[in-house]
């Protein structure tokens, strides 16, 4: 009779085990080298944080800066608060401004030109329960169809989807092997709050409601020292993601 998988024994003393302690301190020294590094320090902050839309901003500027959105404490410590705990003359005024969602991040890239790219830089994205919508969507009778558009050049959905879409709140039938609306159905209105129901459908018919951006706020310069900008809100949630 074969030896049960239940009675194996995992030893777990070879486990590599990154500690706390030993994380942040990895963290303070990565920052630390790239202050020294690049030319300038950015504070930045998110709108609407999508892993995907940050990983994208990372690939664009991989080799001519880092982005840090880890900790914001253990940030600060990196960079110091005060003209006594400062990493270099001024940094003090980026640390003691970093909180919630805020990160930061390294380059040399001429300022004015960050700026501008930053600026003009944006990723649409799908809306999560909560948001409010940008838009009036109204489906028409007849068959639904996706991507949604005013002209109706959209594909019918498989008939597969009808109990999906009725669960979320469509009164849908199936006609001739297509979910079908009988009648006009409002889904939303701009500014309404965005159910997690509402998000789905929208998700369904193709509509992105969000947008992801990074705006940028003071920023520090070898040799200036600490340039003051844009006052970010960063909430009082402190960040749980990693490094760049």
């Amino acid at each position: 009779m074969p030896k049960s998988k239940r009675q194996r024994v995992t030893t777990l003393s070879k486990t590599p085990v990154r500690t706390t302690k030993a994380s942040k301190v990895a963290l303070v020294n990565e920052i630390r080298a790239n202050i020294d590094q690049f030319d300038h320090v950015w504070l930045f902050s998110v709108g609407d944080m999508r892993n995907e839309g940050l990983k994208e901003v990372r690939t664009q500027w991989r080799g001519t800066g880092r982005f840090f959105f880890g900790k914001t404490r253990v940030m600060a410590k990196a960079l110091g608060v005060n003209p006594e705990t400062e990493h270099d003359d001024g940094l003090g005024q980026i640390g003691k401004r970093l909180r919630g969602q805020l990160g930061l991040f390294c380059t040399s890239h001429p300022v004015d030109e960050t700026k501008e790219w930053f600026e003009t830089w944006t990723k649409k994205e799908y809306a999560r329960m909560g948001a409010k919508a940008t838009m009036d969507v109204s489906l028409p009778a007849g068959p639904l169809l996706t991507p949604y558009t005013e002209d109706e050049s959209g594909d019918p959905f498989p008939h597969s989807m009808d109990p999906q879409l009725r669960a979320l709140g469509l009164d849908t039938t199936l006609v001739r092997g297509v979910p079908s609306l009988a009648n006009a159905h409002v889904l939303c209105r701009k500014g309404e709050k965005l159910s997690s129901e509402k998000c789905r459908i929208l998700k369904l018919l193709a509509i992105q409601m969000a947008e992801f951006r990074i705006v940028l706020g003071s920023h520090w310069t070898k040799g200036t020292g600490f340039v003051e900008g844009e006052e970010l809100e960063g909430g009082d949630e402190e960040n749980e993601m990693d490094e760049d």
